[in-house]
């Protein structure tokens, strides 16, 4: 039996009280992160494997179902504003967008159309395909994986289980084996949990690791809203030495982005 089928470590939960509950879901929480610490030297060699490639132009696409696609279209959808990069982390889910929302009965069986939904997006070479599934059996994403490994894109996936058939398929496979969920079977828990920790990982760090953060902030991030340019000029204040939080603003306000503007100042200042 798979590790995220197996009985849950906790019996009679419907006779818990409600601090009872919390404590042990807490506890059972609490073995994500050494899970997910495990499973970094695998991190790491996609990471290094997604660098490359986007430096060659390359993208990256998440495909998953259920809890373990929404999980890859919100870490996709958040590079933009956080690093102002656009088009380059793609979140595909099946059943289709609509599926974010509402559960689409059956499209996780079919092994066919997630490879046939990153077609849309014209995959090359220099593409990075990651398929995420808690339970590393699931045909929408190892169909995707199959096809796009004979392709030549890199194929790597995040999974819950050792010794998967997705983690079989695919180049880099990442195991973070959490252990039986509190409610059994339930992956949106502790698996998701670790899905979200990976992703977070490999995005950031790729992120980095390509020149978007400078010390430690998030330099080309977007304008969004009143408290990101608010940081933004605070940011600036700190990276030019300007004491004038007005004059900081305009420069941000002026020119669209922290670097830039920084860069802006710096070279007037020459």
């Amino acid at each position: 039996m798979r590790t995220t089928e197996q009985s849950s470590n906790y019996q009679h939960l419907d006779t818990m009280t409600t601090m009872q509950l919390l404590q042990a879901m807490n506890t059972e929480d609490m073995t994500v992160p050494a899970a997910v610490g495990r499973a970094i030297p695998q991190i790491e060699r996609v990471v290094e494997g997604v660098v490359e490639r986007m430096k060659r132009g390359g993208r990256v696409f998440y495909i998953g179902a259920g809890t373990s696609g929404r999980l890859g279209v919100v870490d996709a959808s958040e590079i933009p504003p956080t690093y102002g990069v656009r088009d380059k982390f793609i979140g595909l889910i099946a059943g289709g967008d609509g599926a974010v929302r509402n559960s689409v009965e059956g499209a996780e069986d079919d092994s066919a159309q997630g490879w046939l939904d990153i077609e849309q997006f014209n995959p090359t070479e220099d593409d990075t395909l990651i398929g995420i599934a808690a339970s590393g059996v699931t045909p929408y994403v190892v169909g995707a994986i199959k096809q796009a490994r004979t392709r030549g894109l890199l194929t790597a996936c995040i999974t819950n289980n050792e010794n998967s058939t997705l983690a079989a398929e695919s180049e880099l496979p990442i195991e973070a084996v959490v252990g039986p969920e509190f409610v059994t079977g339930s992956t949106r828990m502790k698996a998701a949990t670790a899905q979200k920790l990976i992703l977070n990982m490999i995005s950031t760090a790729t992120m980095i690791r390509l020149g978007h953060v400078r010390g430690n902030r998030m330099v080309d991030m977007e304008l969004t809203n009143s408290k990101l340019v608010d940081r933004g000029a605070r940011m600036i204040m700190e990276e030019t030495g300007i004491d004038d939080y007005s004059l900081a603003r305009q420069l941000l306000l002026q020119h669209g982005k922290v670097r830039k503007a920084v860069e802006a100042y710096k070279a007037e200042k020459r």
